[in-house]
């Protein structure tokens, strides 16, 4: 069962920077489709591209992967929650705190990349798994009502917004050997 897109009502506004880039309404698809794609960016990438920060201030490429797939989790775990139907209500986070505690630096960026594909391919199975009323289950994160909908569409979003910041500040700018 793929649900139809999620409406605006359905998540916060700032989360139409997200929900916006997805198209149409095979989302599992989606999520299949962009751990291929992800995959193959990453393939036979180099150490010193995975270190690599265009400035000083931004995170590495292994942060950003990492701060994928931990955001990730967190979309699932609340999407899982939700789609149980536990109505309590569950906290935002905050990023920042989480990317030097994922110590990504020190580990070696294939690693990484698998930990990805393994969040990825456990949110393909739990959406992949839910029901029609499962899906539309809506609950409270944030202080704004989601839906389980919504929060694959986020998932799915928010990996390609940093695919597309990764391949257009990034991966052009690194120097070559």
């Amino acid at each position: 069962m793929n649900p139809k897109k999620p409406g605006a009502d359905e998540y916060a506004p700032y989360h139409e920077k997200y929900v916006g880039l997805i198209p149409g309404d095979d989302i599992v698809s989606v999520l299949e489709a962009h751990l291929r794609q992800s995959i193959a960016m990453f393939s036979g990438r180099s150490e010193r591209e995975g270190d690599f920060r265009y400035a000083p201030d931004k995170w590495t490429v292994k942060e950003i992967l990492c701060h994928v797939a931990d955001a990730e989790r967190i979309f699932s775990y609340r999407a899982l929650r939700i789609a149980r139907g536990d109505k309590t209500p569950l906290p935002g986070f905050d990023q920042d705190p989480y990317v030097p505690l994922s110590r990504a630096n020190e580990r070696k960026l294939p690693d990484i990349v698998e930990e990805f594909a393994d969040v990825r391919r456990a949110s393909i199975s739990l959406f992949g798994s839910l029901d029609a009323a499962a899906w539309m289950r809506k609950g409270v994160v944030n202080d704004h009502e989601l839906s389980v909908r919504a929060l694959a569409y986020i998932a799915a979003g928010h990996e390609l917004h940093h695919r597309r910041i990764l391949e257009e500040r990034y991966f052009p700018a690194i120097p070559r050997a």
